[in-house]
């Protein structure tokens, strides 16, 4: 069965084919030619995956997956949230979202924060969701130089490194993304094996 999944981001593409294997095979928004700037104006993760899902459903007319993920940090009542990928504003970057973050967080001992990856999936009309939880922390500096988005400043529960210093089979074995696809990938196996 071939699955669209609505990114053009390599990270996660790469993740997502890891973790689903060659049993579906996964397709970008590339291979179907799609080029389309999506908006994502939902306030929440469950809405914007919904509408990138259902856009390139309606669009497309294939069936299809998008995910929308967030890091929500407690001493900042859940920031960046939605607002992940462009928390230092519209045309900035991971390292400028990092900065704004650490520097929100000076003086702020409560570092509690969660990855949380939503992935809507559409067949034949068929609407599902996935959620998928890390719990961690946020460092206080930067720490490794692999991964992406916030990697190098969240260190997941029960760990001593933070994403970006972990290789990606450890991180793809815990992450939100990881649990999130994993369900997706079992209601997948079980529904259409």
């Amino acid at each position: 069965m071939k699955l669209v999944f609505a990114t053009n981001n390599k990270h996660k593409l790469q993740e997502v084919k890891e973790i689903v294997g060659d049993k579906f095979e996964i397709l970008s928004l590339n291979d179907i030619d799609c080029h389309d700037d999506i908006p994502e104006t939902a306030d929440t993760l469950q809405g914007n995956a919904l509408i990138k899902a259902r856009y390139i459903y309606e669009k497309y007319n294939v069936n299809c997956f998008a995910d929308d993920t967030g890091l929500e940090v407690e001493a900042l009542g859940g920031e960046p949230g939605v607002y992940s990928a462009r928390y230092a504003g519209e045309n900035c970057n991971s390292q400028a979202n990092m900065e704004k973050l650490l520097h929100n967080l000076t003086g702020i001992n409560n570092r509690n924060a969660q990855f949380r990856t939503v992935i809507a999936l559409i067949i034949d009309g068929e609407e599902n969701l996935f959620n998928g939880i890390v719990k961690g922390c946020i460092s206080n500096v930067k720490m490794g130089e692999a991964g992406f988005g916030y990697d190098p400043i969240f260190i997941p529960e029960g760990f001593s490194e933070s994403f970006a210093q972990m290789g990606s089979e450890t991180k793809n074995s815990i992450s939100h993304r990881y649990l999130a696809t994993k369900q997706l990938n079992e209601y997948l196996k079980e529904k259409y094996g």
